[in-house]
Order: C-alpha cells, then sequence, then structure tokens
C-alpha cells in the first residue's frame, strides 16, 4: 500500500499540471466574468479544451483522494503544487511560453522544497472529525463565498493572486475532507458520509474562483496563490487534529521542506508574468494568442469587409446633370 500511495501522488502531480494548462488556454477564450457567477462553469464547459483539462484535474483528484489516504495532508497538498512545474514546462515547449529567469529559478526550489517533505513524511492513516470539524468546514466555505463575491471584481494579477487564493483555501477544505473520507471501510459509509457532500461543494467553489483567477491572465500566478493558500491550513489541520505524522528526528527537515516550498510559490504570485490575454483584449495582444482557425476567420472577415466596400464604391451611381463638356461637341 505504501508504494501504491507513492505512485499515487507521482500521477497527481502530472494530472495537475495538465489540468491547468488546459483550463487556462479555455478561460482566456471565454467572456471575462467580473462577478462570482457559477454561469462561467457551464460557458467553460462549452469549451472542448475545457472538458479535457477538467477530465484531468478529476483524475488527479482521484489520485491525490487516494493517496490521502496514507500520506499526510502537508505532503499531498505541496505535491499538488509541483503540478506548476509541469503546467510551466508544456506551457514552453507547446504554447511557446517565455518564463523569467526568476521564475524558473522559484521553480526550481519549488521541486527541491517538495524532495524534503518526501523524505520527512511519515505514512498513516487518518484520524476522523467530529460533528464540530464538520460544521467548522463549513463555515468555512461560506466564508470563502462571501469574499469570493467581491474578489471577483479585480482585474490583472492582483485579481489572479485574490481568487488563486481563495480557490486555494476551497480545495484546502476538500482535502481536509477528504483525508478521513479515504479511511471509509465500505461504499455505504462513504456515500452517507457527510463529508462526501462537503469535499464536492467544496471542489465545486474552488473550481469557479479557479477559472476566474485564470481570466485574469496569469495562469502561474493564479496556481501559485492557490497552492500556497491551499498548503498551510490543510498542513497545520493535518498535524493538529488528523493524525499526520513526520519521521522521528526529521522534523526540521519537514519545517525547511515546506518553508521553501512556501516561499516559492509565493515568489511565483510575485514575478510570475501574464502567458496569455482575455479573448476580450485588443486586437492586437488577442492575434498573439489566437489559434490558427480564429487567425485565419479574422482574415476571411476583413476579407469580406473589403470586398463589399469594394462593391459599394463600383456600384455607387453617378450625379445627375448633363456631362462636362470641354469646348463645342464635333459631329
Amino acid at each position: 500500500m505504501l508504494s501504491t500511495s507513492w505512485g499515487f501522488l507521482a500521477a497527481m502531480i502530472i494530472a495537475y499540471g495538465v489540468a491547468n494548462l488546459l483550463q487556462s488556454v479555455a478561460a482566456s477564450r471565454t467572456k471575462l466574468h467580473t462577478s462570482c457567477n457559477p454561469k462561467l462553469l457551464v460557458r467553460l464547459a462549452s469549451h472542448r479544451i475545457y472538458l479535457y483539462g477538467l477530465s484531468f484535474q478529476i483524475f488527479g483528484f482521484m489520485l491525490a483522494f487516494v493517496a490521502r489516504r496514507d500520506l499526510p495532508l502537508f505532503l499531498v497538498q505541496a505535491a499538488a503544487s509541483a503540478g506548476l512545474g509541469v503546467t510551466a514546462l508544456c506551457g514552453v515547449l507547446i504554447l511557446r511560453w517565455k518564463l523569467p529567469k526568476a521564475e524558473v529559478g522559484l521553480l526550481t526550489l519549488l521541486f527541491a522544497g517538495l524532495f524534503a517533505l518526501v523524505i520527512s513524511a511519515k505514512p498513516a492513516p487518518a484520524h476522523s472529525i467530529g460533528s464540530g470539524g464538520l460544521f467548522a468546514l463549513l463555515i468555512w466555505l461560506a466564508v470563502i463565498a462571501v469574499i469570493g463575491v467581491f474578489a471577483a471584481r479585480m482585474h490583472g494579477a492582483p485579481g489572479s493572486v485574490a481568487l488563486g487564493s481563495l480557490a486555494g483555501m476551497a480545495f484546502s477544505a476538500a482535502a481536509v475532507a477528504g483525508r478521513p473520507l479515504a479511511s471509509s471501510h465500505s461504499i455505504t459509509e462513504f456515500v452517507s458520509s457527510p463529508l462526501l457532500y462537503v469535499l464536492i461543494g467544496a471542489s465545486l467553489l474552488g473550481q469557479l474562483l479557479l477559472g476566474l483567477a485564470m481570466q485574469r491572465g496569469s495562469t502561474t500566478a493564479s496556481v501559485a496563490s492557490m497552492d500556497a493558500a491551499g498548503a498551510v491550513p490543510a498542513a497545520a489541520i493535518g498535524l493538529l487534529f488528523l493524525g499526520d505524522k513526520i519521521h522521528p528526528g526529521r522534523e526540521w527537515v519537514a519545517a525547511l521542506g515546506f518553508f521553501i516550498t512556501l516561499a516559492a510559490v509565493i515568489g511565483l504570485t510575485r514575478y510570475a508574468e501574464p502567458q496569455h490575454h482575455h479573448a476580450t483584449a485588443e486586437p492586437g495582444p488577442r492575434a498573439l494568442t489566437a489559434g490558427p482557425r480564429a487567425l485565419k476567420a479574422r482574415a476571411l472577415a476583413a476579407r469580406h469587409v473589403a470586398a463589399d466596400a469594394a462593391r459599394t464604391v463600383v456600384a455607387r451611381p453617378m450625379p445627375a446633370g448633363p456631362p462636362p463638356s470641354s469646348g463645342p461637341r464635333g459631329r
């Protein structure tokens, strides 16, 4: 069981990385939303590329859920942030993203911190949470939703960071609910547990907030702020209440690794540059990020407009009156 948990963790990193990339592309091609409106999820779902990204995210979520059965939350949540490195690598290779040197260095630091967490984490089953913990999760999600209504009015990098942070806290609540839920002994116990429905609600809220964050322009800032905001509360709750453990004598390694990971993620929110412009931007920036089909459609539309203008000029009637004369007309 131990070896499969580590395998699930590695596969989760790849799945989340691909999901971030695909969903950010879909979000950039969807009408900009300035309110925390669930209709954004419906519009995003109309894009095939978003559905592909959502499929990878669901797959990554399932892998994370199984990994949390034995691995502590501080490790699983920090490992999810390593998916940002996969996103950046795919963006550079496939979409020709330009990453500043500071961002590359911070991504390297991120993986170094994750390595320290891996060697310090001690697998152990989770403790259950009572009705008080369940109620606290519900209050937590309600507060996030209310703040999200106001944060959705923000634009640019500050909007990406604010909404991404709220998404991270929502996903953190889902992780806290999922850790003890993964230890269910039967399907009946799993389906009847209130934690399952808290997990679903928190995931939907987080998905909405993440979509809003990615619309503001920077995938790296959105995902990095999400990971930073989600890692701290999940790690603290896991260690204090859910039975997460660290190998004896390696507490300082875990603390250092968590600090490095968190610092790298926070740094990414500061140095990350927009990888795309939103679909409602001016024609110049749009042309830089439009796909081949979109560019072809715009060229055809411009050609039709020019042709219509030419036909209008040719068909315009001559002004009434006698023709101009330069002198006596001959026979």
